[in-house]
C-alpha cells in the first residue's frame, strides 16, 4: 500500500505511517538478497544452544521450524538517541500545500519520518530510545526509555517539527552536540540527521570536535547526511536566472545559475570530501541520505550497524 503522508499528516497519525514504513520495508527485505537477515522483533530472539528452554516459544517452532525465545521488557539490548537538526536549512526545499498534498518531503519532514521509523523498529526490537532536537539550540532533549508511553510522547514532538516557525533558525550543532554527549551516560548508538551545513571553517572544525566528543564518550554514531541530491548536489536548475535565499541569515542574490554552477560543485564537492574524511578518521559511519530515495537507505545501514553492535 503507497504511502500516504497528507493523509497522516491530517490526523497526526504519524506512528501509522511509521509502521506502514518498516513493515514494507520488512517485506522487501526478505524477498531481498538479505532473505534471512536477523530482524527479530518485539516478542522474540533466537535461541542459544545451551540455555534454558522455558520460554522457547513452540508454536513459532511448529509454524517455522526454528527455535526462538520470548523476549520481555528487561531484556533491552540497545540504548539509541536519535539527534535531528531542525535549523532552516533542514526545511529546504520550500514545499507548497499541494507539495505537501502530494507526499513531498523537504530535509526536515524526510528526518522526522526516518527518525519515526526507527522509533518504531526500536520499541518492536525491545530497545530504548531517546531523542534530540537542535537549531540555534538544543530544543529537546529526552533520555532513551523503551516503554509506549515514552514512545508516543517522541512521535508527538516529532510532529511539533511540521508546524513550528522554522524561518532564519541557524545552526548551533557543535555546542548543542557537546550538551547531548554530556548527557547520554550510558554506552549508545547515536543517530544524527542533519545536512550538515555550517557557515565557515571554524564552525566546521567546532562540529568535528563535537563529534570526536561523542566517540571519545564510547558511543558509536551513524551520520545520516540529508540532502535534496538533485538540487544541492549536482545543481540541477534550468539555465536561467535565479534568486538564491540564504534561509538561515535571508541573505539573497541574483545571478544566472550557469555563472555559478561550476564553483558551487567545486566547493560542495570539497565539503564533502572533508566530512567523508573527518567521519573516517573518528569511525563514525557516514551515510547519504537523499530526500527523493525513501527510508530504505536509513533502516538497512540502521539494522546493518546494530548486527555489528552486538
Amino acid at each position: 500500500m503507497p504511502l500516504n503522508h497528507s493523509e497522516a499528516r491530517q490526523f497526526g497519525q504519524l506512528d501509522l505511517l511509521a509502521r506502514q514504513v518498516v513493515e514494507g520495508f520488512i517485506t522487501g527485505l526478505h524477498q531481498s538478497p538479505f532473505h534471512g537477515f536477523s530482524v527479530e522483533f518485539a516478542e522474540h530472539r533466537i535461541y542459544n544452544a545451551g540455555e534454558s528452554t522455558r520460554h522457547i516459544d513452540w508454536k513459532l517452532y511448529g509454524r517455522t521450524d526454528k527455535l526462538f525465545v520470548k523476549r520481555f521488557e528487561e531484556e533491552t539490548n540497545l540504548r539509541c538517541q536519535i539527534i535531528i537538526d531542525n535549523s532552516s536549512s533542514m526545511h529546504y526545499p520550500e514545499l507548497s500545500k499541494e507539495d505537501v498534498k502530494n507526499g513531498l518531503l523537504n530535509k526536515a519532514r524526510f528526518s522526522v519520518m526516518s527518525a519515526a521509523a526507527l522509533i518504531y523498529l526500536l520499541r518492536r526490537q525491545r530497545d530504548a530510545v531517546g531523542l534530540s532536537i537542535f537549531s540555534d539550540s538544543l530544543e529537546l532533549n529526552t533520555q532513551a526509555r523503551s516503554t509506549p508511553v515514552h514512545q508516543k510522547l517522541l512521535f508527538a514532538e516529532l510532529e511539533k517539527i511540521f508546524s513550528a516557525e522554522h524561518k532564519n533558525k541557524k545552526t548551533s550543532a557543535a555546542s548543542t552536540l557537546h550538551l547531548i554527549a554530556e548527557s547520554i551516560h550510558k554506552r549508545s548508538l547515536v543517530v544524527i540527521f542533519s545536512d550538515m551545513m555550517e557557515t565557515n571553517r571554524a564552525e566546521s572544525d567546532e562540529l568535528f570536535g563535537a563529534l570526536q566528543h561523542l566517540r571519545h564518550n564510547k558511543h558509536e554514531v551513524i551520520l545520516f547526511h540529508v540532502t535534496d541530491h538533485q538540487t544541492e548536489e549536482e545543481f540541477l536548475y534550468d539555465n536561467r536566472p535565479y534568486e538564491f535565499i540564504d534561509v538561515e541569515t535571508g541573505e539573497r542574490i541574483k545571478t544566472h545559475s550557469a555563472e555559478i554552477r561550476d564553483l558551487y560543485l567545486s566547493s560542495y564537492g570539497e565539503f564533502k570530501k572533508e566530512l567523508k574524511l573527518k567521519c573516517a578518521q573518528y569511525k563514525i559511519d557516514f551515510v547519504e541520505a537523499d530526500i527523493r530515495q525513501g527510508y530504505k537507505q536509513v533502516l538497512l545501514p540502521y539494522l546493518l550497524k546494530r548486527e555489528r553492535m552486538f
